[in-house]
């Protein structure tokens, strides 16, 4: 293939998209060109691109168009050229990609686990999303379980740094954690890491079509739907740990539980066209939570090899329950193509996808 195809939004609307289709440029010394196979596409991609200003996403991979964007996603791709040494054809790669059939990468740090892409315009940007794993030396690969990986893994430890965060701050001395787009992957991750606590109850917030998906899961102690808030005991102090970004929804939760309300964790923004407004609410000011940060301080305080063991036991227990054959969480969907890849974006753009889904993509 002489030509790669991508698939772009436009950052000021994110229902309006195109496809570009471009000619692969000529590597230079150094450079590897990645085919990229497929891709997971979550509400957690939904949150990289309604962020992408504020938290530099668009940058990773840049279109030279002011307006349209590439959302970045996680996936898997095969070396198809390399000018690289120690990086050969057909070697396959766990990372960082843009919504694309071709990447071209600038390898630095090449080890046997991987290498980080050093590619000029990535220098400066969040390190974590320029690891890229290689397949044949990665301990936790599993070729039958990519679509769960792809789909869950980048989730789940962004569940499992806010767990740790919350701990590491004694959770602002509250024993209830309100976790709001309760039926979304990355809250329920945070929900399984929470649960396993001592002690501490864990509320989903969902809407009433999600609702009995969020009470299956069992890793909620309560779960309420956004309409009754109010039942929320004002009297006990509580932790938000704000999934959706509804700012309607972060509103009357802070009104409802006023100085109760400990801690405000802003992460995602699943409902990413309601983000706006809510400003001077009585209570916590709500705070971003980067993943990023959490992970370099746990590099001070554990150093990388515990960091892995840690992360890799939990991830380990979560997919075990997730793929728990009685009741499983999680259902894969596969999409290919345009109309496919657009479709699956425009229904996680509209809330319509089904909380137990997976979507994998491919073009």
């Amino acid at each position: 293939m002489s030509q790669a195809r991508h698939y772009q939004v436009n950052k000021a609307n994110l229902r309006e998209s195109q496809f570009v289709t471009r000619a692969l440029p000529a590597l230079a010394e150094g450079e590897v060109l990645l085919a990229i196979d497929s891709f997971a596409f979550t509400s957690n991609n939904v949150t990289y691109a309604a962020f992408g200003e504020a938290m530099n996403y668009w940058q990773f991979f840049p279109t030279g168009d002011a307006d349209f964007g590439q959302i970045p996603v996680w996936g898997f791709a095969n070396v198809v050229e390399s000018r690289r040494t120690g990086i050969v054809v057909g070697e396959r790669f766990y990372g960082y990609y843009p919504m694309a059939t071709h990447l071209v990468v600038c390898p630095e740090k090449s080890t046997q686990s991987g290498f980080s892409d050093s590619a000029p315009h990535r220098v400066g940007l969040a390190a974590v999303y320029n690891q890229y794993v290689r397949c044949s030396s990665d301990p936790g690969y599993v070729r039958a379980r990519e679509a769960e990986q792809m789909l869950l893994k980048p989730l789940f430890i962004t569940s499992y740094l806010i767990d740790d965060f919350l701990a590491d701050q004694d959770f602002y001395g509250a024993k209830t954690v309100i976790l709001s787009s309760a039926s979304s992957k990355t809250a329920y991750g945070t929900a399984f890491m929470l649960s396993q606590r001592l002690g501490m109850q864990v509320i989903g917030l969902t809407s009433a079509s999600n609702c009995k998906f969020v009470e299956r899961l069992g890793c909620y102690s309560r779960v309420l739907t956004y309409d009754q808030i109010a039942a929320l005991d004002a009297s006990e102090p509580h932790v938000y740990v704000d999934m959706s970004g509804n700012a309607d929804v972060r509103s009357r939760l802070h009104h409802h539980l006023g100085d109760a309300l400990k801690y405000s964790c802003a992460v995602g923004g699943t409902h990413w066209d309601a983000m706006h407004g809510g400003t001077k609410l009585p209570g916590p000011k709500p705070t971003l939570f980067f993943a990023p940060a959490q992970i370099k301080k746990r590099l001070v305080d554990w150093g990388g090899p515990k960091l892995q063991q840690n992360t890799g036991a939990a991830w380990s227990a979560f997919l075990t329950r997730v793929t728990d054959e009685r009741a499983p969480w999680l259902t894969v969907a596969h999409a290919q193509g345009d109309a496919g890849i657009q479709a699956t974006v425009h229904s996680m753009l509209d809330g319509a996808a089904a909380p137990h889904e997976g979507h994998i993509l491919s073009f």
